[in-house]
């Protein structure tokens, strides 16, 4: 899986939609959580433990589907209504149903299971090609528009936090 060595620079700098020093941007947050998953892409591909990648496996579905929920319960919606190409939303939605798919696949694979690596590979590679996607096409739509990206940023860090704490709740999360 490619991977950009220092993700791209920083976004919103200087424009007044970063709000606080210590407040990410919406699109700093989604380009955070890109650089995290794709670590654990390459940190799953250079393992050979079965055991271990298992354990990846179900922490990249988890990372996944955290990222994808904050992405459409809050950054589609406010970017659809912020730029003028809503195609670029509708495709992205596109994407996040195929890996959502691919998600539940691997989630309910038996221990062992053959075919996980091929589906975790699959995967990275969608996820890969969405997130060039995103970094090149959507976000720089987006970065110019009127929407207020700290704002947005804030609030999708709150709803972000709810999700862990959900899931640690539950169990889901160690």
């Amino acid at each position: 899986m490619a991977s950009k060595a220092n993700g791209p620079a920083k976004r919103g700098q200087g424009d007044g939609k970063t709000g606080a020093a210590d407040a990410a941007s919406a699109i700093e947050l989604l380009e955070a959580d890109h650089r995290e998953v794709e670590a654990l892409f390459e940190q799953y591909e250079k393992l050979e433990d079965q055991p271990k990648k298992e354990v990846l496996a179900l922490k990249i579905c988890l990372s996944l589907q955290i990222h994808t929920q904050i992405e459409e319960e809050i950054f589609y919606p406010a970017a659809r209504k912020a730029i003028a190409k809503s195609e670029l939303i509708d495709e992205a939605i596109v994407e996040h149903a195929a890996a959502k798919k691919l998600i539940a696949e691997i989630e309910t694979m038996e221990v062992g299971d053959k075919l996980r690596d091929a589906k975790v590979k699959v995967l990275g590679e969608q996820i890969s090609h969405h997130v060039e996607e995103e970094e090149n096409e959507l976000f720089p739509e987006v970065e110019d528009s009127k929407l207020d990206l700290a704002e947005l940023g804030q609030k999708m860090a709150e709803r972000k936090a709810e999700l862990v704490q959900q899931l640690e709740r539950e169990g889901d999360i160690a």
